[in-house]
């Protein structure tokens, strides 16, 4: 039976079309059941629409404090009856009562090799750090912002000339849109699941995140 997947989004929904797409080649064995936003501007609502997947808008200004706009936020994602909740670009902290209700149900991904730079501005920090590397990490949601354990990475070599957007730019084209529909792909297929604070791929536990270079086969 195909996976039930709720994507949140807060912007151009890059990723989300990554995953639009994967659904729509039987890349990933599910379908996108609703797109959720916290701003009626976010670009990738259009590409939802285009789509045919139903679209909803929940404002968080509407609400009085995180508490209530979370509980909102579960109800309206519950109505879908999702087995996958994928925060796509979702520009809000969540309280541990909502991640908890969806726990080894819902994704992230983070543009940065966690453990390293949990949190904003990741290019940046990279950068100044003189880091050779950089990329992206996709994990389990948990309280721990985004401290969940790591599904998979991708890297890529950080270029002299690099400046904050170009990085950014080359992580999202070059990693992001490969490792997260490959992640959701294994989620839906139950290649992948959270077993207590560890990750299962396949009979066992994880030890380090898969790398994208070692799944090259998989990401075709």
């Amino acid at each position: 039976m195909s996976a039930r997947i709720v994507v949140l989004i807060s912007g151009a929904g890059r990723n989300l079309q990554a995953i639009i797409d994967a659904c729509a080649t039987h890349r990933i064995d599910g379908d996108i059941v609703a797109v959720i936003s916290n701003r009626a501007q976010a670009a990738g609502l259009a590409r939802a629409q285009a789509a045919g997947i139903p679209t909803h808008v929940l404002a968080h200004q509407d609400f009085a404090d995180r508490a209530l706009y979370d509980a909102a936020l579960a109800a309206l994602i519950d109505r879908h009856q999702p087995d996958i909740v994928v925060l796509a670009g979702f520009m809000r902290i969540l309280t541990a009562d909502l991640v908890r209700h969806y726990r080894g149900r819902m994704l992230n991904i983070h543009p940065s090799l966690l453990p390293k730079y949990p949190g904003l501005h990741t290019h940046r920090r990279a950068l100044e750090a003189g880091d050779h590397e950089h990329g992206a990490t996709v994990h389990f949601v948990t309280e721990e912002l985004d401290g969940g354990p790591a599904i998979v990475q991708g890297k890529l070599i950080v270029r002299p000339e690099d400046t904050e957007e170009t990085l950014a730019e080359r992580v999202m084209r070059d990693v992001e849109l490969k490792i997260y529909p490959q992640a959701v792909a294994w989620l839906a297929r139950g290649d992948v699941a959270l077993v207590g604070d560890r990750v299962r791929f396949g009979p066992g536990p994880l030890r380090a995140p898969l790398q994208l270079d070692a799944l090259a086969e998989e990401f075709r």
